[in-house]
């Protein structure tokens, strides 16, 4: 399992307690800085998530670590599914995404809910399709938050998840090694509220288990058909799994 890593060390609260503070502080500016800091890769690599849930025809879609709404009104508006959920733990997030929501029309598709991934208000067997971008790596428990899931799915139901790992072919592995070592705490440092977020978004995502080992993990908890697809050489990784 990857190292535990907390976005502030010197306070004694836990690494969820910890996340939901982060985010709800930067809710305001997460979707600029996150543009800047992905170079804008980051919408193309969403695409591609909401294209391998257009392919199922999925009816209800549930969007973990939802954040500001991006995805979920992008599956909402490229899909045909009836219901469409959008799940974080961040109050302030949310608030944001509500607002995208309404503006985008599709309150009567898009519910936001508050809610914990590791402990889903959602019955068994429930949801055809479970997404999320850049959130799995802030589960507090991987394998509990990941089973969750499972538990939810419906049989054959499809889990896509979007997540940064690193580059290992030269010279895309200096490069990444750079550009999140220095410029990007650099952006955080300058453009944001809250200084520590953006170094502790770079340090979880090089400790995360990427590639094949997030695969074993996915097979672990019960997930089959487990597959990766490389994201600009491995800057991200998109997973797809079945239940």
């Amino acid at each position: 399992m990857a190292q535990e890593v907390k976005p502030y060390n010197e306070e004694d609260s836990s690494k969820k307690e910890q996340v939901t503070k982060m985010f709800d502080t930067i809710s305001g500016e997460y979707d600029g800085l996150n543009r800047m800091i992905s170079l804008g890769l980051d919408q193309k690599w969403r695409a591609n998530v909401v294209d391998m849930i257009a392919a199922i025809n999925p009816d209800t879609i549930m969007d973990i670590a939802t954040g500001t709404g991006d995805l979920v009104i992008q599956m909402a508006q490229k899909t045909n599914a009836s219901k469409l959920i959008g799940l974080d733990i961040s109050s302030g997030m949310l608030e944001v995404g509500k607002i995208k929501v309404k503006k985008e029309d599709l309150d009567n598709r898009i519910e936001m809910v508050l809610g914990d991934s590791e402990d889903l208000p959602f019955e068994n067997d429930s949801i055809d399709a479970v997404t999320v971008s850049y959130g799995v790596r802030n589960f507090e428990d991987l394998e509990k938050g990941l089973s969750e899931i499972r538990r939810v799915l419906k049989p054959q139901g499809i889990l896509v998840i979007l997540e940064t790992s690193v580059p290992t072919k030269f010279p895309f592995k200096q490069g990444y090694y750079v550009f999140s070592k220095l410029v990007v705490p650099t952006i955080g440092k300058l453009f944001s509220k809250d200084k520590i977020a953006y170094g502790y978004l770079q340090k979880s995502a090089s400790t995360f288990p990427y590639g094949e080992r997030f695969n074993n993990i996915l097979k672990k908890v019960g997930f089959n058909n487990v597959e990766h697809f490389l994201q600009f050489h491995g800057a991200s990784t998109i997973y797809k799994a079945i239940k």
